[in-house]
């Protein structure tokens, strides 16, 4: 019943604007509708605060439309965000090792492998190297959470994490592409706990930003 609940709260947000940022926004940019409805890709009631967060994908791009929502007393909009598209994962690649030889290095499965030689999307050119990528959260999340769900999935094994490290230049990559909205892009946090868990484990973060879509100017 609460999701239910969620659902339409966030929609009926799209529609009266309440949030000037919602009217600011849609007057720049076009959410996704399917069947005269719009569309959500995820709604996250993960904080441990109650907060509820409906997200709204966006036509030709890769960040979202984010309707915050209270859930008690009562179900009630209490802000609005527009999230980087945020890619957090575990990588691992190699000119020496193939796939199969880097896979066999963890108990973890991999999301993604790709082998030196085969041709890249493009078709004009081809990997140099081997690579396994690892991330267990592709949906929609704030880069915080993303980071934390990573290194839950690294620490089932963190001897084959070891092993990736040495052998492969294991790493997490971070990619998050913001809005290019008034040149205040924002950026990740890492706190303390994060901090200690990434060092545990000897491994470094690296980000790739980017910055997309339509100025609110």
């Amino acid at each position: 019943m609460l999701h239910g609940q969620l659902i339409q709260c966030a929609k009926e947000e799209i529609e009266r604007k309440s949030f000037g940022v919602v009217e600011q926004f849609l007057k720049i940019h076009e959410i996704v509708y399917v069947s005269n409805e719009p569309k959500i890709d995820r709604i996250d009631t993960e904080k441990q605060d109650g907060t509820a967060i409906a997200y709204f994908p966006v036509k030709n791009e890769k960040f979202h439309l984010a309707i915050y929502m209270s859930t008690t007393p009562n179900v009630a909009v209490t802000g609005v965000w527009v999230e980087s598209g945020n890619e957090v994962y575990f990588v691992a690649y190699s000119e020496i090792y193939d796939c199969q030889e880097l896979s066999s290095m963890t108990l973890l499965s991999a999301t993604e492998v790709r082998n030196k030689g085969e041709k890249k999307n493009s078709g004009k050119a081809v990997y140099k190297e081997s690579s396994i990528y690892f991330e267990p959260n592709p949906e929609p999340d704030e880069f915080e959470d993303k980071l934390r769900k990573l290194l839950d999935f690294l620490e089932q094994d963190k001897a084959g994490v070891k092993n990736l490290i040495d052998n492969a230049n294991g790493h997490i990559l971070a990619r998050m592409i913001f809005h290019n909205g008034n040149t205040i892009l924002g950026g990740p946090d890492i706190d303390r706990k994060n901090v200690r868990r990434l060092a545990a484990l000897n491994l470094e973060i690296r980000f790739d930003l980017y910055a997309e879509g339509e100025s609110w100017t």
